[in-house]
């Protein structure tokens, strides 16, 4: 196993820490595939009902290694589209498609993809000393890892384009307040913070969770007909499942609900 990734199983939930702290938690292939070994291996199994995804170090991650980029070493220009297509593209694809709650726990710096990977969540919590930097202007090249969509998305096109075209960094505290994260949190408490909400989230209904982030990455490409429709689909899945029963069993006994996370 690669050392570049911790994988750490609490439980019914798994922390995944990038582990470069020297390179800022930049990316080589070998952390791509150690990273992505990881998530598949939280997404296939049942026991396993949401994941922490943080940094080590002084950082979250500082997107590609650009030592392993360096034109004044190479034959000619990288084909970038491979990179993405092979490597962060299935990355994002596989965060965002987790029928299980994904949480990123920002500690540092989040630049390029590495910002892009954490906006792919579906909750962020950042710390104090967090900064989001869209830093790809300043080489040359555009958003990517899905950022482009995830800021137009978040953010909307004016702000999307102000931190593409500028590469300007904002802090956690600008980037909740535009509605980029979902919480600051102070430093020393960040991850403690992010681990009981994972635990918590953890011991959720699984697949109601799973069906509510379908449902919302849905609703920004339907009509509101469309999304009553896939709503009522999705509430009949929901429905259908135990922990359906068990939650509202445990409301009527006044009770705390245990929920299984299972159809």
């Amino acid at each position: 196993m690669s050392d570049t990734i911790i994988t750490v199983k609490n439980n019914n939930w798994m922390e995944i820490t990038l582990n470069r702290p020297d390179r800022l938690n930049s990316f080589t292939d070998e952390m791509h595939a150690a990273l992505h070994a990881s998530l598949t291996d939280a997404a296939n199994n049942p026991d396993i009902r949401a994941v922490l995804l943080t940094g080590s170090g002084r950082g979250f991650c500082a997107g590609q290694d650009l030592q392993g980029r360096d034109p004044r070493k190479m034959s000619g220009p990288p084909d970038l589209a491979h990179t993405l297509e092979t490597l962060y593209n299935p990355l994002v694809r596989l965060i965002r498609g987790m029928e299980k709650p994904v949480i990123c726990a920002v500690n540092g710096v989040a630049a390029g993809a590495g910002a892009n990977i954490a906006l792919a969540c579906d909750i962020v919590l950042a710390s104090g000393a967090a900064k989001f930097i869209q830093s790809f202007a300043n080489v040359g090249l555009v958003p990517d890892a899905g950022g482009s969509w995830s800021l137009t998305h978040l953010v909307g096109p004016a702000r999307a384009k102000g931190l593409a075209l500028t590469g300007q960094p904002i802090t956690a505290a600008t980037a909740q307040e535009w509605g980029l994260i979902w919480k600051v949190v102070a430093n020393d408490d960040l991850i403690e913070e992010a681990r009981a909400l994972t635990t918590k989230l953890a011991d959720g209904p699984t697949v109601g969770l799973a069906l509510t982030k379908q449902a919302i990455h849905a609703a920004g490409a339907n009509s509101f007909d469309e999304q009553l429709q896939l709503e009522a689909k999705l509430q009949q899945v929901c429905g259908r499942t135990a922990d359906y029963k068990e939650g509202v069993s445990a409301f009527l006994e006044k009770r705390a609900p245990k929920f299984t996370g299972r159809k």
